[in-house]
């Protein structure tokens, strides 16, 4: 799979330990963050990665800013975005099995173990569809 990964200032340095993540559990990933030199707002960020998965150039998302919260709201503006914000492993997991999540959004905050810990849950996880397939139909309504 090919997984974008991007951050705003906040998170540059964790993007490394989420990239590791990717790659050891056999992905791509392709990095769309900001550099460490540059400013940037985190819906600029979010909007590159999003975009990439709906166009179908990446399979999944991995964003990070000061909270997390930020790239989450903006990525779900964009229509076919599932992104959650995952604080530790069992969210990511569930995100992924339960509501289909295309793009798991981080606090910068974590510590690297941290962020490769939800990361490695979240790639590991699959769409249980069944009952839960109805409700993530039930979502992709709501996008009208």
């Amino acid at each position: 799979m090919k997984i974008s990964v991007g951050s705003d200032h906040r998170g540059v340095s964790q993007r490394a330990a989420v990239g590791r993540a990717i790659v050891a559990a056999g992905h791509e990933h392709k990095d769309c963050g900001a550099s460490a030199d540059e400013p940037c707002d985190y819906p600029d960020i979010a909007a590159v990665v999003a975009k990439k998965i709906v166009a179908g150039e990446s399979n999944l998302g991995v964003l990070l800013c000061g909270t997390g919260i930020g790239v989450s709201i903006a990525a779900n503006k964009v229509h076919g975005i599932r992104a959650a914000l995952c604080d530790d492993e069992q969210a990511a997991e569930l995100s992924r099995k339960h509501n289909d999540a295309n793009v798991l959004c981080l606090s910068a905050a974590k510590s690297e173990e941290q962020l490769e810990a939800i990361v490695t849950a979240w790639l590991g996880a699959v769409f249980e569809g069944g009952r839960h397939e109805r409700r993530v139909n039930k979502i992709i309504k709501l996008e009208g």
